[in-house]
């Protein structure tokens, strides 16, 4: 039943049923379909419409009535148990996690692996042919098959490691499951374990606890929720039982699975439990959403199509013409897996691997730690970063950002850091405010934090209060202690009906007598109940231009996205209130009317320092920034503003509205180059619609919108074909990280819901290291390209070979396993050494790649590696070999057709130009030299073709030779090889090495110099001639 389950819940949770049908029906249809008969597809459709509840605006006897349950005395045992029989426990069922065995056969066969494993087979087949004919060589295959399975298995294995170290799978959602709930049963109080509860139990919450499943409140005292692991907000909301909004999750009656209930406490019934849950939804919704390929694999398996149809097409070729010139079957099959064989980079696999992980290292370095390998080179082919607002692109905590007193705005220091404050602190009016602001604060630093600096101490107290509580401790030094000398004999804590709140102190002036009362809360409410102002620490009479001066600076802080509190005092008159005067909050046996209006204070979550220079960067690097959150539409934007998503010359539509002071739907929409969209207009548009807003604006801010709505805007920008970077850090995002190209988690504010989602974890929750990210993934992208050039380079003087011997019938110039030391002894550290090259200047200024245009392996790289710089490599490797053979006596016309003899081992006296004879054995001891020969021809080749893959498009000396230390390391790795090949192994015959004459070593060099005046030749016609057709040809 287990996996049935998820999808008889999905029907559950829609009320598409009609209106009219009796409940008693409506609970048969609502289980009827047991079977479980909905498509996946459907039900995550399903999921992502928006919620469909009417529970909140219910009464309490309908309530009743619909759950069959009392609202007094709870459900029975009985009834309990048989719903808990029917729904199944309160817990999210865990998503689904693969095996780790099948993970480690994923990487076995991946992609790469699949090419070397057919060249195994093959060449096993080949050993099978041979043996069967009793060919002396024939254990040259075997040995070749049985390398290439180690090369897979080793790479497969160091790629397992690599992603299981990244990868610590997290149980998601259980760490948010509260353990035990307080619930009505039979008429009694009872603590039950949470999962133990159903639909209609009554259940009572206080402050501190978790939200056991969704509730609908039937009554509250005070009652305040954290919200934000759902909707974003960071801000307390408070719930009462009054239905306040059609949206269930904006209305204040319901409180939501798992979020946090802060203070105050509540009665409610379970109106939905586990996997029914707003939070269950959005996890069914994550597990829902499959995961895409990532742009590399995608990238890794073209490059297979191509070596392969390259590598099969030559090979029947040739096994066409080997059969034409009357060779047998059976040895044409064997020069066929052989040309196969030769065409297979076998080093090519642990190249890219290696570079994955090596970037992946440096990004952990850079507070970015990669869960998959390949999403590292995603972030680099990244167009579009959907960005969260609260925690991603601000400080993910309320701040201080300006204060009114003295009819004027000064502006705070809003920096991570906060030493000082610059605005002008002489006025008296500043000396009335900053008491208010003290006094009238129910935070606290936890304490022994004295040593730490005031920005990074813990504060009990809610977001609002804790900014406020910093801000003085900056500016005034020891709250604590102006608290102690101000002692507070009253107070009345903020509830939402009053929207105020309010103490009474001593002072701390030993001449004055008189208590002070205090008071803060919404400007408006302040301001109604107060006659007087303070002007330069005068007060003065609240006259109509006063209050005009209040409401402009009010709705100027407003407008930009600030949460503004109104301050006023009061001393009581001595006379009236003595020292012995019984103060009652309950009767408010004290005025609280005719105060003095003292002042202002704006907070917002302010953005981090380093985001605008990021978001600029984007904008260079031809990446769109797009907000979505589930803030206010104004706060959005001034976030928005100030960060540079909407840039400062930018209007929206409603901005040229007000400009030209006509209304909105006068206005031509093209004119608007940014766009503040909310969450209800996005819930009515069509798909049409959105495409259309995403193609013609620039700079989007989504705001109000919901879990699903950011799903489907992540879809919007993919059908663009866009490759999309989301950011996130609530449990609403995972759907939107799963979906994405690369899902962005933040490591510190981060829910473990989100982490499992993501790819990628920000350790420092900054949005500034996801451009850090592009930049390496832009940089893997081009020296795998270089990598691969590089690699692809020799294969053509491997294969060249291969087809002379079979052409000109000529002794084989170079065998299997002296190709094998090339692709898995000298070319591996080069090639990995390519991964450690540095970026050439343009990397960040480049539009991003796309995704189905460029590839990387494109035709003008195969072109250049294979048909330009491969064809001048196989000629000075020939002129080596020729060179070796003439050198015995051997000339190059007596070599042509000499292959059946040369290679019969009971012809011992064959002839050479001069007349000589020659053994088998002297001959095949020539041959090895020649094979030697050929070698270290391609090897010195080698060291110029990887110096030139440098850069792509600088010159060499542009890049520096010595910026990248690693190459050198590579370069002297391949001449040492070869020099232990040839002359410390030379004598080991299985190797087919011989020691050779010195000058050999120097016939290929004139060749390598060829390769780098060409290259150079080359990338100076791109840099002179940018969009000509050499340039379209000729840069890879």
């Amino acid at each position: 039943m287990g996996k049935k389950r998820s999808d008889i819940y999905s029907v559950e949770i829609h009320g598409t049923q009609d209106p009219e049908k009796t409940d008693k029906e409506d609970e048969e249809e609502k289980y009827k379909d047991l079977k479980g008969n909905k498509k996946k597809s459907k039900k995550t459709e399903d999921l992502k419409k928006e919620l469909d509840l009417d529970d909140h605006k219910l009464s309490k006897e309908e309530l009743e009535e619909k759950y069959t349950t009392s609202i007094s005395k709870g459900l029975t045992s009985a009834r309990a148990a048989e719903i808990l029989a029917r729904d199944g426990p309160n817990a999210l069922t865990p998503p689904k996690s693969t095996p780790e065995i099948i993970k480690f056969l994923k990487q076995m066969v991946g992609g790469f692996s699949i090419l070397l494993w057919v060249g195994a087979l093959l060449c096993w087949i080949a050993f099978g042919i041979q043996v069967a004919q009793g060919v002396a060589s024939a254990f040259d295959n075997l040995y070749l098959g049985v390398v290439l399975a180690l090369v897979v298995i080793l790479t497969g294995i160091f790629a397992y490691y690599q992603e299981a170290k990244s990868t610590n799978i997290m149980a998601s959602f259980s760490k948010m499951i509260p353990q035990q709930a307080l619930v009505i049963r039979d008429g009694e109080k009872r603590e039950v374990s949470a999962e133990q509860l159903v639909v209609g139990d009554m259940v009572e919450i206080k402050g501190g606890d978790r939200i056991p499943a969704d509730i609908r409140l039937i009554f509250a005292q005070g009652c305040k929720v954290d919200n934000s692991s759902l909707t974003g907000e960071s801000e307390p909301q408070s719930r009462s039982c009054d239905f306040t909004h059609e949206n269930p999750l904006e209305t204040k009656n319901i409180a939501f699975y798992s979020t946090t209930c802060l203070e105050g406490t509540a009665t409610g019934m379970v109106i939905n439990t586990g996997d029914h849950t707003i939070i269950g939804r959005i996890a069914s919704l994550a597990s829902g959403v499959g995961n895409e390929k990532t742009p590399i694999a995608i990238e890794i398996e073209h490059f297979v199509h191509i070596v392969a149809g390259v590598a099969v097409s030559i090979g029947v070729l040739f096994f066409i013409i080997a059969v034409s010139m009357k060779y047998k079957v059976l040895d044409s099959i064997i020069f066929l897996i052989g040309i196969i064989v030769a065409n297979v980079p076998e080093g090519l696999l642990a190249t890219v691997t290696v570079s994955l992980s090596l970037t992946a290292k440096r990004m952990a370095k850079k507070n970015c730690l990669v869960k998959n390998l390949e999403a590292v080179e995603t972030l680099g082919s990244t167009s579009i970063i959907c960005s969260d607002k609260t925690g991603t692109l601000t400080q993910n905590r309320m701040t201080v950002a300006h204060l009114w007193f003295d009819d004027q705005i000064y502006s705070a220091d809003t920096s991570e850091e906060q030493t000082t404050q610059s605005f002008d602190q002489s006025s008296q009016s500043w000396a009335a405010l900053s008491k208010v602001v003290t006094l009238c604060n129910r935070a606290e630093f936890k304490p022994g934090q004295e040593n730490v600096p005031i920005m990074k101490r813990v504060v009990v107290g809610d977001a609002s209060e804790t900014a406020l509580l910093k801000f003085a401790e900056v500016i005034l030094g020891d709250v604590m202690d102006i608290r102690k000398r101000n002692r507070k004999l009253a107070e009345i804590p903020f509830n939402s009906t009053n929207k105020f709140q309010l103490s009474i102190h001593e002072t701390e002036d030993p001449n004055d007598k008189r208590f002070l009362m205090v008071m803060k809360g919404a400007p408006e409410r302040i301001l109604e109940r107060c006659s007087t102002i303070m002007i330069n620490g005068e007060e003065q009479p609240l006259d109509r231009e006063r209050a005009e001066a209040f409401q402009t600076a009010y709705m100027e802080l407003g407008g930009l996205g600030e949460r503004v509190l109104g301050f006023c005092h009061l001393y009581l008159p001595e006379d009236e209130f003595p020292d012995t005067y019984p103060f009652d909050t309950d009767s408010m046996n004290f005025p609280t009317s005719n105060l003095c209006f003292v002042g202002l204070l704006s907070m917002i979550d302010p953005p981090r320092s380093t985001v605008p220079d990021a978001v600029s960067k984007c904008r260079s690097a031809g990446i769109k920034v797009i907000m979505v959150t589930g803030d206010h539409p104004i706060t959005a934007k001034a976030i928005a503003k100030s960060v540079g998503i909407i840039s400062a010359n930018s209007e929206t539509v409603e901005d040229i509205a007000k400009r030209l002071n006509v209304p909105v739907e006068q206005v031509n929409k093209e004119d608007a180059r940014a766009a503040v969209i909310n969450g209800m207009e996005l819930k009515d548009m069509t798909t049409e619609q959105l495409d259309e807003i995403l193609i013609n604006h620039s700079e989007i801010v989504f705001a109000r919108t919901s879990p699903q709505q950011k799903l489907i805007i992540v879809e919007g920008c993919q059908r663009q074909d866009a490759v999309v970077a989301v950011t996130g850090d609530g449990v609403n995002d995972s759907p939107a990280l799963k979906k994405a190209d690369i899902g962005i988690a933040m490591g510190i504010a981060g829910s473990d819901a989100a982490k499992n989602a993501a790819d990628m974890i920000l350790l420092d929750d900054n949005f500034a290291s996801i451009v850090t990210g592009v930049e390496e993934g832009r940089l893997i992208f081009d020296n795998l390209k270089k990598t691969i050039a590089y690699t692809l380079t020799k294969n053509i003087a491997e294969l060249c070979p291969f087809l002379i011997y079979i052409i000109a019938s000529v002794p084989l110039p170079i065998g299997t396993i002296t190709i094998l030391f090339i692709d898995l002894g000298t070319d591996i550290i080069p090639s990995v050494a390519l991964a450690y090259e540095k970026a050439e200047s343009d990397i960040m200024n480049r539009r991003p790649r796309h995704k189905k245009k460029d590839r990387l392996v494109n035709e003008q790289l195969a072109v250049y590696s294979y048909l330009q710089i491969g064809i001048i490599q196989s000629i000075g490797a020939f002129l080596a070999y020729f060179t070796v053979y003439a050198e015995q006596g051997w000339l190059p016309n007596t070599l042509l057709g000499l292959r059946v003899n040369w290679e019969d081992d009971y012809y011992n006296d064959i002839e050479d130009s001069y007349g000589q004879e020659w053994t088998r054995y002297q001959r095949t001891y020539l041959q090895w030299t020649g094979y030697t020969a050929f070698f270290v021809s391609i090897t010195i080749q080698q060291v110029a073709d990887l110096i030139i893959r440098k850069t792509r498009r600088n010159s060499i000396f542009q890049q520096g030779l010595l910026r990248n230390k690693v190459i050198w390391v590579g370069i002297f790795s391949q001449i040492a090889i070869a020099l232990v090949l040839c002359y410390g192994l030379g004598s080991v015959t299985a190797l087919n090495f011989t020691p050779l004459r010195v000058q050999y070593w120097f016939v290929a060099m004139p060749y390598a110099i060829l390769i780098w005046v060409y290259d150079e030749i080359r990338k100076l016609f791109i840099r002179q001639y940018p969009g000509s057709w050499w340039d379209k040809n000729m840069y890879y």
